[in-house]
């Protein structure tokens, strides 16, 4: 069983910024969402904390909304590089705006979900599809998972054995996570 949670929101996050593997700080709005997953968890695992692993991605956003669960949910966690957010290389920080005037063309025919992937220099579908299909091999026993929105698609998806299209617009939301468990996912949310 995995717990997949999403880090809180960030003032990127309002301000259409893509992170990437870059950072900013989690938002009042987001350190609260942080707090109401924190609770729903401890709901969820009460009794088992000490047979979890936890695992967490290193960038900022994650390590802050993970300081928080802990101060509610006392677990000891590992960083693991594969639970990063997709990197889009030199886009990583920049809006679609910034991106369309500083790269001409380069978003030509690409939907609302598969932009990131049209980096020069990012990480490609292949490959984070690769790196969720390593992490998800990996897991032995109940585990919490905290990492990003792209990347927390992805992951569902390919434990699902779901086609791209439908990976790419499955829901993201910073107040709930996802229990992945016997082949199903299903959400809680605050």
């Amino acid at each position: 069983m995995i717990y997949l949670v999403r880090h809180g929101e960030t003032v990127w996050n309002t301000l259409g910024r893509y992170q990437g593997i870059k950072d900013s700080p989690l938002t009042s709005h987001g350190v609260r969402q942080a707090n109401i997953v924190a609770t729903l968890l401890k709901r969820d695992i009460a009794g088992s904390e000490q047979s979890l692993e936890f695992c967490v991605s290193p960038l900022g956003r994650t390590q802050q909304t993970v300081a928080i669960l802990q101060s509610i949910l006392p677990l000891h966690k590992n960083d693991d590089e594969r639970l990063m957010e997709v990197s889009a290389g030199s886009w990583d920080g920049l809006t679609k705006f910034e991106i369309e005037h500083e790269f001409p063309g380069a978003l030509c025919g690409s939907t609302a979900y598969d932009w990131y992937f049209k980096s020069p220099d990012g990480e490609k579908l292949d490959q984070v599809c690769n790196r969720a299909r390593a992490w998800l091999a990996t897991v032995r026993k109940p585990t919490i998972a905290v990492s990003h929105g792209l990347f927390g698609r992805i992951l569902r998806g390919v434990y699902l054995d779901i086609s791209i299209p439908e990976m790419l617009e499955l829901e993201v939301p910073q107040d709930g996570f996802f229990i992945l468990d016997n082949g199903c996912v299903r959400a809680v949310c605050g």
